[in-house]
């Protein structure tokens, strides 16, 4: 797009964009955001947690849209909150629709031009629907839109002023693989130009493709930061609880006491329960345990792999 160009990535060093200082964000008594400190700069940042962890709250207040209960939120070292001038340079892509069905995409992405006072508003509509790929849609109604292109058409809609920072809330809710990859490739290209982007997700793939740095959010706390291999490897190193099922569990899980990555083992309805610390060396033992104790395994399975678990072990860590 020519319509206006990002500021230098130069002037964004001396600062970060977005700075939260012990942001709260509560709802009568309910806690949505508790004491959050990050700061992002350049590249691409993703907000994983599970659903209702808070991250739409953290991308509404850095947004603008709400504003912090207690401690700070601060874009380009002022507060988003009541600041017009934040959507000059910034695009949202919020989780809600907020589509008009009786638009077309083009009219959709057409409107987001001139409010935002381009001098070519049409070239820059044109420009952005190609980006994402929806030039053969553009003149359909929204309302007839799969919920894949409806993301699409939000995101066009919020790169047709060419912003220098990118907001998106659960971007590829319901969008097809093809067009996911599509989507990841015009992000990286655009946090390659420069450009702060913090997407929200709930998917581990997702962040894991596309995230050059990730903050794990639970229960509206910071739960872990850093790239995305540190928290891998928090997952990973964290205690977990198998369920096995054979021929002979009391023989079996007095064999299974003697290995070392063996945490604990409880005889349960039919089985065991058993804690180890590490995942890969319990699951290469068992089978040869088994076979020199003369036992038969029927069932083993990971008990605690849901990101639920994952996250709330990352909080209590």
């Amino acid at each position: 797009m020519e319509q206006r160009q990002p500021e230098s990535a130069v002037s964004q060093s001396i600062e970060p964009m977005i700075k939260l200082d012990n942001a709260s964000r509560w709802f009568g008594n309910l806690v949505a955001v508790s004491d959050i400190s990050f700061s992002v700069g350049s590249g691409i940042t993703g907000l994983l947690g599970p659903n209702g962890a808070g991250k739409s709250t953290i991308l509404q207040m850095i947004a603008g849209f709400l504003r912090p209960s207690s401690g700070s939120v601060l874009v380009r070292g002022r507060s988003p909150w009541r600041n017009d001038k934040l959507y000059r340079y910034a695009g949202l892509v919020p989780e809600r629709e907020a589509i008009y069905p009786f638009l077309t995409g083009y009219e959709f992405v057409l409107l987001n031009a001139r409010l935002h006072k381009l001098p070519d508003p049409a070239e820059a509509a044109v420009q952005a629907i190609r980006m994402v790929d929806l030039e053969e849609a553009q003149h359909r109604a929204t309302g007839g839109y799969s919920k894949g292109m409806k993301q699409r058409a939000k995101l066009a809609a919020a790169l047709v002023h060419n912003p220098l920072l990118l907001l998106l809330d659960e971007p590829f809710n319901g969008v097809d693989p093809a067009q996911r990859l599509h989507m990841m490739g015009v992000l990286r290209d655009l946090a390659a130009e420069g450009r702060t982007i913090i997407f929200s997700s709930h998917i581990l793939e997702e962040v894991e493709r596309l995230a050059d740095s990730v903050l794990v959010i639970v229960s509206g706390r910071l739960a872990a930061s850093g790239d995305f291999h540190r928290i891998r490897r928090l997952m990973t190193d964290r205690p977990h609880t198998f369920v096995i099922r054979s021929s002979d569990n009391r023989r079996l899980a007095a064999a299974l006491i003697e290995e070392q990555s063996v945490k604990g083992v409880e005889l349960i309805d039919g089985g065991l329960s058993v804690r180890a610390s590490d995942f890969g060396a319990f699951a290469l033992a068992v089978p040869p345990v088994a076979r020199a104790a003369g036992v038969t395994l029927y069932e083993f399975v990971p008990a605690d792999q849901s990101l639920e678990s994952v996250f709330s072990y990352l909080v209590t860590r």
